[in-house]
């Protein structure tokens, strides 16, 4: 009887590190079966890798570019962590994305021409509540009818892609034949971050990043401290409960929907400000589904989004050079990046298989 209460400590440290390390585990075994992969081909995989780390982190340039391939993945990766501790898959991500960049892109033309201290935050904010507004219905319905949010925050995304495509190529269109709109004012232009910190010579990121890191640092603190976030965590947690202990699961859905559709519209205003400067067709190349990559390789923890999203930007933006270099098609990375998350969608079974195991042993102990 004495030695239970250490077998159970021992039992609560293994499980927090299983958690703490799979990631990490998943990244190591997700890169060994790709080299294979290469190597298969008859590719060299040191090579290759060797090329997509300098391409990610061998100068202060590169370093920018991971970062600017960085920051869409935080805010999507955010906005879906936000969901998934809410008991929610935010699968619209994409969509709320392309109507915060679709406010961005309007009101960086309208309001281009005022003060940067005034545009740019107003613009911000219209990104962000575009977003929220774009998961409203889904979360409206999902409290009122039990509509499932997967397949209403995914036909919103559809529904968010045409109609910006349909805007592009029709009201909002710029003169030329690209389908795209203008281009927004001087006013509402994100600043580099060489721009306002000359040490960091980070090439085009911009001042983004920081807000990304901020939100971070935000919805950490909001969950953890917050009467919002306990909510939010409650109902994720046992929805049973949480409405026995007082908690309205109907407006806490909505609440946590809006935020996270928040989120994602921060990403697509924050990249036409900082990087495209104006909306078109193939605006996003998939910032909504790979923050949800992000947000299960961080375990839905608000700052462990920070570096999953660095990883995969660095996949991103180091996958032109192992092409160049190595010659090794920049599909890998998508290998990669679905390794990954295979291998971090198993921690819940290699959890179950020791857990059961080191039952067997404590049976066989007593």
């Amino acid at each position: 009887m004495a030695g239970r209460p250490e077998i159970v400590e021992q039992r609560d440290w293994t499980g927090i590190a299983i958690k703490a390390f799979s990631p990490v585990v998943s990244v190591i075994l997700a890169v060994l079966i790709s080299s294979l992969i290469i190597w298969a081909f008859g590719k060299d995989p040191v090579a290759a890798f060797s090329a997509l780390i300098r391409g990610s982190f061998g100068s202060m340039n590169y370093i920018g570019e991971t970062f600017l391939s960085a920051v869409p993945l935080m805010f999507t990766g955010l906005a879906v962590a936000y969901g998934f501790r809410s008991g929610l898959f935010n699968i619209g991500a994409e969509g709320q994305l392309f109507m915060g960049g679709l406010a961005g892109a309007y009101l960086g033309v309208v309001l281009g021409g005022m003060s940067v201290f005034i545009a740019l935050p107003a613009i911000i904010i219209a990104g962000a509540l575009a977003g929220a507004a774009w998961a409203f219905i889904p979360a409206v319905l999902k409290a009122r009818v039990g509509a499932h949010e997967v397949i209403t925050t995914m036909m919103f995304g559809y529904i968010a892609r045409y109609i910006v495509s349909w805007l592009v190529t029709g009201p909002l269109k710029a003169p030329g034949p690209i389908p795209q709109t203008d281009l927004i004012g001087a006013g509402a232009v994100l600043p580099r971050i060489v721009q306002v910190f000359p040490a960091l010579q980070l090439g085009r990121a911009h001042m983004g990043l920081l807000i990304a890191v901020g939100c971070a640092a935000l919805m950490w603190f909001i969950l953890k401290y917050t009467t919002t976030g306990y909510e939010s965590r409650a109902v994720g947690f046992n929805p049973l409960a949480a409405e026995n202990g007082g908690i309205s699961i109907a407006s806490t859905t909505v609440k946590a929907l809006c935020i996270s559709g928040a989120l994602a519209g921060l990403a697509g205003v924050v990249e036409v400000l900082g990087v495209q400067g104006r909306i078109f067709d193939t605006f996003s190349s998939g910032f909504g589904f790979t923050g949800i990559a992000v947000a299960l390789l961080a375990k839905n923890n608000p700052i462990a989004v920070i570096p999953a999203a660095i990883l995969f930007g660095a996949l991103s933006a180091g996958s032109s050079l192992m092409q160049l270099e190595a010659n090794v098609p920049i599909k890998v990375v998508s290998i990669i990046q679905g390794l990954i998350i295979f291998f971090v969608a198993t921690e819940p079974f290699v959890s179950k298989w020791i857990a059961r195991r080191r039952k067997e042993v404590t049976a066989r102990a007593q």
